[in-house]
């Protein structure tokens, strides 16, 4: 499927993704999360184990999913060199079938938008909630995308290295469909040593929903949004690009 994520973060691209990644994610929000509904807890699209591994070094219960082996492999390797024990799955967040269920399921940014299609997305929410303890609840942030303008479009993002090495990053195409609520970018990597250049352009697909939208695959996922905020706690407005969900059982 194109635009698969577990495709998307392979080779170059899982690479590059800690180096080109502009801000670390914050573990205090999902902490707070995890404290105000409870242990264990299942990070998903945990990636390189940002902020997994941070959580897992206070000492909570927080187990990891992801669909790309090969930054699953980043997250074990950042774990052993931290001396840290977390427990990680190699699945879909929409075909995840594991032996336990969990207090608090949340993904660490609009990851959900990865999933390409309403089914997909479908399929997700129905993993969560056949994951979710009946008194747990998850935490998905959302957003709609808006158009990526022009004089951005081949403008790369790089980042120097002491040996020489700079590795870079930019969208050099754009394809966006309102009716579906799809966009797709072509994202251009590199990395250029003094002997080499390699480069890759990988399709990145992001699929987005309204708020109204997203209440009425909840509620086909036998999931109810309990609350829908901005990402600084407020009330999410209608018009709002940015929105975090949080889903209880119903």
């Amino acid at each position: 499927m194109q635009g698969e994520p577990s495709q998307f973060y392979t080779g170059i691209v899982a690479d590059l993704y800690a180096e080109l990644r502009s801000v670390p994610s914050d573990p205090e929000p999902y902490a707070r999360f995890i404290a105000r509904w409870g242990q264990p807890a299942l990070e998903l699209g945990c990636g390189d184990g940002d902020p997994l591994l941070d959580l897992r070094s206070r000492d909570l219960i927080v187990d990891g999913l992801d669909s790309s082996p090969d930054m699953l492999s980043r997250c074990r390797r950042a774990a052993e060199q931290r001396n840290i024990d977390v427990t990680l799955y190699e699945q879909s967040m929409q075909n995840m079938n594991l032996d336990r269920r969990y207090r608090s399921i949340y993904i660490a940014g609009p990851t959900f938008n990865l999933l390409p299609d309403d089914e997909s997305a479908l399929g997700a929410l129905q993993g969560i909630k056949r994951h979710l303890e009946s008194d747990g609840a998850a935490l998905v942030p959302l957003f709609i995308p808006t158009p990526t303008p022009p004089n951005v479009l081949g403008k790369f993002r790089t980042k120097s290295f002491d040996d020489g090495t700079e590795m870079r990053f930019a969208i050099v195409s754009e394809e966006r469909d309102e009716s579906t609520r799809r966009q797709i970018n072509t994202l251009r990597y590199e990395r250029v040593t003094l002997e080499s250049r390699v480069t890759e352009d990988r399709p990145w697909v992001l699929h987005w929903h309204t708020q109204d939208g997203f209440r009425e695959l909840a509620r086909a996922a036998q999931l109810t949004v309990r609350s829908m905020t901005t990402p600084l706690g407020e009330t999410a407005e209608i018009n709002d690009n940015e929105f975090v969900a949080v889903l209880t059982p119903m």
